[in-house]
Order: C-alpha cells, then sequence, then structure tokens
C-alpha cells in the first residue's frame, strides 16, 4: 500500500545498497535523508583484482564464497574492463556458491545466477557456522572480502578444513569523504527534524559513535538518538545497540530481517503519531 509513510523523514545510513533502500522508502511516501557511513571506491590496486579473477577462470573454485552483492558488482566491472565478462560468469556458474544473507544473492541473480546456499545469519560468524558443516577438504575455495574487518578467523575456518582460500577485496571505503554528512544527520536529530532511523548493519552504529566521539559531539549524538524512533533491521543491529547503551524501537516480525520487512515495521509504529520531520524541516 502506497503513502504509508507519507509525511515522514527517515535518516538511512546504508552504504552498499543505498538506492535501493531510498527508493523503496519513496514509494511508501517518505521523504528519505540518505547519509551513507561510507564511500565506496575501487581498489587503488586493480593488478591483485585482475589476477585473481583470471585463476579463477583458468582453475575454477570448487566454492565461491561471497561476503557482499557489492564485491560481486565490483569484480563484473573488473572482468568487463579486462574483457573477460562471460569468462568470468561461466566460471562462477560452475562453482558451489555461498552468499552471506541476501544482497549477494541479489547480485548473482543480475548475472543470471544463483547461490547454493545463503546464510540465516549474515555476517562472518554466520558464514563460518554454515560453512563448517560442509566438507570442504581438498576444495579451493575463492572468498570475496569487504574493507574494515579481520576476516582472519573465517580464513582460518576454511583453511582448518583442509581447503585452499583465495581471497579478493574487489573495493576500498572512504570514511573521511562521509564524515561531513554524518555530522549534518547528528544535529538533524538531535533538533527533532527525523521521524526515525533506520539500521541496516551493526557496523552503521559503530560509525556513528566513532565519528561522534571524534568530532567531540557525542552527547549530541545520544541526545538525538533519545528523540529519534530507532528502526533495527535485525538482532544483529539489535545487539550492536545494546552494546552501546542504545535500544531499537522498531524492528521487523521474527525471521524477517530484510529492507521491506523493516519498511513494513516503520510504517506500523510511525502512523501511530504525526510526522514531525518533514514539517520542522520546511
Amino acid at each position: 500500500m502506497a503513502d504509508r509513510l507519507n509525511g515522514y523523514r527517515i535518516l538511512i545510513l546504508e552504504t552498499r545498497e543505498e538506492a535501493l533502500f531510498s527508493r523503496l522508502l519513496t514509494e511508501q511516501g517518505a521523504d528519505v535523508l540518505q547519509c551513507p557511513m561510507f564511500t565506496i571506491r575501487d581498489a587503488p590496486d586493480s593488478a591483485p583484482i585482475e589476477a585473481w579473477i583470471q585463476r579463477f577462470i583458468e582453475k575454477p573454485c570448487d566454492d565461491l564464497v561471497l561476503m557482499t552483492g557489492e564485491g560481486l558488482r565490483r569484480l563484473m566491472k573488473v572482468a568487463r574492463r579486462i574483457n573477460l565478462e562471460q569468462e568470468f560468469i561461466a566460471a562462477v556458474g560452475r562453482a558451489r556458491k555461498f552468499a552471506r544473507g541476501p544482497k549477494p544473492g541479489r547480485a548473482l541473480r543480475e548475472i543470471g545466477l544463483e547461490p547454493q546456499v545463503t546464510t540465516e545469519k549474515p555476517t562472518s560468524e554466520g558464514i563460518a557456522e554454515m560453512l563448517a558443516r560442509v566438507d570442504l577438504k581438498g576444495r579451493r575455495v575463492g572468498l570475496q572480502l569487504y574493507p574494515d574487518k579481520d576476516h582472519g578467523v573465517l580464513i582460518g575456518a576454511i583453511s582448518s578444513q583442509g581447503a585452499g582460500v583465495d581471497t579478493v577485496l574487489p573495493y576500498v571505503y572512504d570514511a573521511q569523504a562521509a564524515e561531513t554528512n554524518i555530522i549534518t544527520a547528528i544535529d538533524e536529530m538531535a533538533q527533532g527534524r527525523i521521524d526515525a532511523i533506520a539500521l541496516t548493519s551493526s557496523g552503521q552504529v559503530r560509525r556513528l559513535i566513532e565519528v561522534a566521539q571524534a568530532h567531540r559531539c557525542e552527547d549530541r549524538l545520544r541526545e538525538g538518538l533519545k528523540r529519534t524512533p530507532i528502526a533495527s533491521v535485525g538482532p544483529v543491529v539489535s545487539d550492536e545497540l545494546k552494546s552501546q547503551g542504545l535500544r531499537a524501537d522498531i524492528y521487523p516480525a521474527s525471521d524477517a530481517f530484510f529492507m521491506k520487512p523493516l519498511i513494513s515495521a516503520m510504517a506500523a509504529a510511525l502512523g501511530k503519531n504525526p510526522p514531525r520531520g518533514a514539517a520542522q524541516s520546511s
């Protein structure tokens, strides 16, 4: 049903799927304030990525673990640039594909493929738990990594099963480019101009705190979060909020930890009170 969020001003911090989340909210009538936590850039040195793609084609891995949809899209971008797009898609198609949550699955479907297995928990720990139940002995595993995460435990868990691991990191974060927007978002919440903040990853919570501390405005951030309903996509985000002394006011129904159920939960919760953000910001 359209216009369920008409007049409500929603702050989103999503980086990798910012456009999708914004569109879904806008379709429900929301006024969306976008504040991605990072700017995503191609890896500064493309040579290791090109070499990884060529290895994957020449000697395809038995398994491919995709940690993010953004990672696969960046790999495809490089494959197209070096004229190996179709060869790479064919090699990926032959591998058994593991996806960390729904986002890598969507990226696979963009190139006509499907994951064989998707984690119940969209975390690195969830991937490790899932792979622990699979026989990997003697297999070659391609592992797409993402920035600002220590993947040593995951790599060790795969290697300990007797598998060879070939890793690739296809993009980097530019944290500094986003800090001005983050401070603006903190001010908007503190002034009561936001009807809800929607959080889709635990890293967004940590990043908010880190930037506020670096700019000496953590008290202002916490003041803003006290007066702004916090919508959490699922238990991983809710646990991170709790560890930071914060709370989740809105969350989807059990086992529905995706953007659309989160938006439905926000519409149901916010509809009990008139919007305030859009009116105060005008």
